[in-house]
């Protein structure tokens, strides 16, 4: 059973599985893209509701993204802000527009944040954010000495959020993909066999329930984290 008063308040998911999901029933990819919204909607109803605040979910295909249903199916239903991170100069004009138009007509929305990683990498991310910090200690608006964890994370895409507590990772795979490597440094990791499109809300209770077993550390000793309490 879930614990209601230890539900992570940011869980990030690499949904992986759509096309291979298509491929076992003889379908096209696109088919499993698209059962993969629904799966989007399923999962994002059941974190609103158990009171997750941030869901970031990664994935590897902008299809689907610029549905005018999506806007009311998922987030004005479920009161979810909706934002976006990745390199958006690479999405096509069309997806970016609507995009930018959804985070618009949901800004208000203040239940759960939910954010989409498209032509994302976090390596870039990174990068960006170095090159940003370079850039103003050059122009003497900041000193070495004020470079720190704080500096980066202000300067990355998802400096409007925490870090997550639990990242999933969907269709077998046991990797991360470039997806959030500052941000996970103490995340607890869950992998799963189950295809994104099949991945529901019992498959979600089990991820959570595995975070809910585990002792978080920080990077510290058992005993020091029991010595805390």
């Amino acid at each position: 059973m879930i614990e209601t008063n230890n539900i992570p308040q940011h869980i990030a998911i690499i949904m992986d599985g759509n096309g291979r999901w298509a491929t076992e029933r003889g379908q096209d990819r696109s088919f499993g893209h698209k059962a993969g919204v629904d799966a989007v909607r399923t999962i994002t109803s059941e974190c609103t509701r158990l009171g997750v605040k941030f869901l970031t979910l990664y994935t590897f295909s902008t299809e689907n993204w610029s549905r005018p249903s999506l806007e009311d199916e998922i987030f004005m239903k479920n009161n979810v802000r909706f934002r976006v991170i990745g390199d958006l100069s690479r999405i096509p004009d069309n997806v970016r527009r609507k995009l930018h138009e959804t985070e618009e007509h949901t800004a208000k929305n203040e239940k759960m944040t939910m954010v989409v990683a498209l032509s994302y990498s976090s390596k870039l991310e990174m990068v960006n954010a170095i090159r940003n910090i370079a850039q103003e200690v050059k122009d003497g608006k900041m000193n070495v000495e004020d470079i720190d964890e704080k500096a980066v994370d202000e300067r990355l895409w998802t400096n409007f959020m925490p870090d997550p507590e639990l990242l999933i990772r969907t269709g077998g795979e046991l990797r991360i993909s470039n997806y959030l490597l500052w941000q996970i440094a103490y995340s607890e990791l869950y992998f799963c066999d189950t295809y994104w499109p099949d991945f529901d809300e019992a498959c979600l209770h089990k991820a959570i329930e595995s975070y809910q077993s585990r002792q978080r550390r920080f990077g510290k000793t058992e005993a020091q984290v029991e010595n805390e309490q």
